[in-house]
C-alpha cells in the first residue's frame, strides 16, 4: 500500500507549510490534486491520513481531492483529448506517438487553517 508513503509525504509538506508564528495551528482542509495515473486509491489514502495525522495539527483534516483526467496530445497531428481507456492512440489519426499532458499529478494545491 504505497498510500501510506504518499500520506506521510503530504503530512510532512503540510506541516512544513504552516507558519512558525502560529500558536497551536490546526489544518482544517487539505486540497489535493491527484491524477488518474498516480495509482492512488482514494479510500486507502483517507485511511492512511487518518492514522498518521493523529495527535498532529492535521488530525481530523478534511481531504478535498480533485481528480485530474489523463489528457494526451498526438505528436503527429496535434489533436488533444481525454484518454478514457487503456489504449494510448490518437482518436484522430490513429497514430501512437502520444505526449501525456496530465494525469500523473500528486500534489497539495492548498491548505486551510482553522480559525
Amino acid at each position: 500500500m504505497h498510500e501510506m508513503g504518499v500520506a506521510q509525504q503530504m503530512v510532512d509538506i503540510a506541516l512544513a507549510a504552516i507558519p512558525d508564528d502560529i500558536e497551536n495551528p490546526r489544518v482544517a482542509v487539505l486540497n489535493l490534486r491527484i491524477g488518474k495515473l498516480a495509482a492512488v486509491v482514494e479510500d486507502s489514502l483517507r485511511f492512511c491520513m487518518e492514522v498518521i495525522t493523529k495527535d498532529t495539527p492535521l488530525e481530523g483534516v478534511n481531504l478535498v481531492i480533485e481528480t485530474i483526467d489523463v489528457r494526451a496530445r498526438c505528436k503527429d497531428c496535434g489533436h488533444e483529448w481525454v484518454v478514457e481507456g487503456p489504449a494510448f492512440r490518437c482518436p484522430g489519426c490513429k497514430q501512437g506517438a502520444v505526449e501525456l499532458l496530465s494525469g500523473r499529478e500528486l500534489e497539495i494545491s492548498s491548505l486551510e487553517l482553522a480559525d
